[in-house]
């Protein structure tokens, strides 16, 4: 559908509901409009979170993803920025105190480094002409080349390269122009950059996957997010929730459940931050993790011969098998039992402990904690 919007305010308002539309979960919506009517995310960087303009450059795109809403088939209307009145447009809204952050993409019009290179130069200007210094996030389309990988981690405090789905064979069945080795590739050199230590893109790589858009069972989402985080040391997995777009030859197809996409998140984190694999994850007979407890819970109870665990003697690697127990509880127990024992439930609440989610699976010199739950809490 050919564009009949004229003014600079309709054409930005329509690229930041596009962008706005993929948003990764992770990314909170502030329930406020401003006169644009954009939505604003709060959105981690540097250990803050800021509210950031998420934005296309444009939303024409020849990709014709099953799960898109502007996919090149899409009767919607397109319409294309240039990086000079994109840059004037942020830098206005960082004057006005709007926003201190910026994630900038793209649909995929044309040659693919035409495009990049439009998304860098709208960067540049954001760092050189009005000399913003905070968070950027720049997108890697797919086609970029190394020396637009390594431009964008110049100018960007992360780059970022969607993956959509954890094989070939799924990503086929779902984005058939995408080349999922091509987009590890970019995925690859923007790793390689960031762990160079020279500046290069700091925060760190991170990519998504539209987790049930191909009917893929979350042991395979999970088997994809491990490797990643141990090959490349990736910062982040995002699981975006599929959901259906009308038009789309996946309109008709389910919605991934909300309690879906948390388990995937809280298994993540135990990948991630907890030292498990994805093969000990508590997967059912389908693939998929359990809905009544959360992934940590569920190995716990699948592991009854390794507890209850004496916290006074246990490593930091059991200590993060404990339900109720996290990286920064877990170094604080480290800490305070090489004073003293550890023997009453209110030192665990003083490292930050959940105590009825730990108790049942702990002992405090040779005792169970006294403060102790049902086992089986649904919400342990």
């Amino acid at each position: 559908m050919a564009s009949r919007l004229s003014s600079l305010d309709e054409k930005l308002e329509l690229l930041i509901e596009a962008a706005c539309d993929e948003a990764s979960p992770g990314e909170e919506r502030l329930v406020r409009r401003l006169d644009l009517s954009d939505a604003i995310y709060h959105a981690a960087a540097g250990g803050r979170r800021v509210p950031i303009l998420k934005v296309l450059l444009s939303n024409a795109c020849q990709n014709d993803c099953a799960y898109c809403a502007i996919r090149a088939s899409a009767s919607v209307p397109r319409c294309t920025l240039r990086p000079e009145e994109l840059a004037a447009a942020f830098a206005s809204m960082v004057q006005r105190g709007q926003v201190r952050g910026l994630f900038l993409s793209s649909g995929l019009c044309g040659d693919a480094r035409r495009t990049m290179d439009k998304l860098l130069a709208t960067a540049e200007l954001v760092r050189k002409r009005y000399l913003f210094r905070g968070y950027v996030h720049l997108k890697l389309l797919p086609g970029a080349t190394a020396d637009q990988v390594e431009q964008a981690a110049r100018l960007a405090d992360r780059i970022s390269v969607n993956l959509e789905a954890p094989s070939p064979d799924r990503l086929a069945s779902i984005a058939p122009q995408k080349d999922l080795g091509a987009l590890l590739s970019l995925l690859e050199e923007a790793a390689r950059l960031s762990r160079a230590g020279k500046g290069l893109a700091p925060a760190g790589p991170t990519t998504q996957f539209v987790a049930g858009a191909a009917h893929e069972p979350d042991r395979e989402l999970l088997q994809a997010a491990d490797m990643l985080y141990r090959k490349l040391r990736l910062e982040r997995v995002y699981y975006s929730g599929f959901r259906p777009v009308p038009g789309t030859p996946l309109a008709q197809a389910p919605a991934l459940p909300e309690w879906r996409q948390q388990r995937l998140y809280e298994a993540d984190f135990l990948l991630r931050d907890y030292g498990f694999r994805w093969d000990e994850l508590p997967f059912d007979e389908e693939g998929n993790l359990p809905r009544a407890a959360d992934p940590k819970l569920a190995w716990a109870l699948a592991h009854r011969e390794l507890f209850p665990l004496e916290l006074n003697k246990a490593t930091r690697a059991q200590l993060l098998r404990v339900p109720g127990i996290g990286p920064r509880s877990a170094e604080r127990i480290l800490r305070l039992r090489r004073h003293s024992p550890l023997r009453d439930v209110s030192q665990l609440q003083a490292c930050g402990i959940r105590v009825e989610r730990c108790a049942p699976f702990v002992l405090l010199d040779g005792r169970r904690p006294s403060a102790q739950l049902p086992l089986f809490a649904p919400d342990a």
